[in-house]
């Protein structure tokens, strides 16, 4: 069954952007995360400051800032919104010789920002490969997942532990 307002289809059956002109504008919020995996000396290059490329967990918060502001442009059928908030943190983790990524995204909107958070996350992890690929292309990115949503006409969620 479907319900009116939480489908791609239109009633012909033919994908179209839904219609959110209804809904309430509340704060809403969304975490995800995600982790890429590296060899040792990759990751001793970037917390030592001494990757040729230079800093590369800033470059990378760009990009993730960048990935959120401008996700309606590259996830088709994504509305534009206008994010309050933004933050993007990287956690190195020398144990397990990962960069791990956790963003925040937040708006006063009609619409969610779990989208936001993602391609964010994506985007900074990403840009951690790119600038890290030349010194080790065997680096892996995995466990991107939304990890809190609030408010909207869904309610909060959260994944568990």
């Amino acid at each position: 069954m479907k319900e009116k307002g939480l489908t791609h289809l239109n009633d012909r059956g033919e994908v179209h952007m839904v219609d959110v002109g209804e809904k309430d504008v509340t704060a809403r919020r969304a975490v995800a995360t995600g982790r890429i995996q590296m060899q040792a000396s990759t990751l001793l290059m970037i917390s030592d400051g001494e990757h040729p490329k230079g800093d590369v967990l800033a470059v990378a918060r760009v990009a993730a800032i960048m990935a959120a502001k401008r996700t309606a442009e590259t996830i088709p059928l994504c509305h534009p919104i206008f994010l309050t908030r933004v933050e993007v943190a990287f956690k190195l983790d020398p144990e397990h010789s990962r960069v791990d990524c956790s963003v925040i995204t937040e708006t006063r909107e009609r619409t969610g920002v779990e989208m936001e958070a993602l391609a964010a996350v994506s985007a900074g992890l990403l840009t951690n490969y790119d600038k890290c690929k030349a010194v080790d292309r065997g680096m892996v990115i995995t466990d991107i997942s939304l990890m809190e949503k609030s408010g909207g006409r869904s309610g909060d969620w959260s994944r568990s532990p």
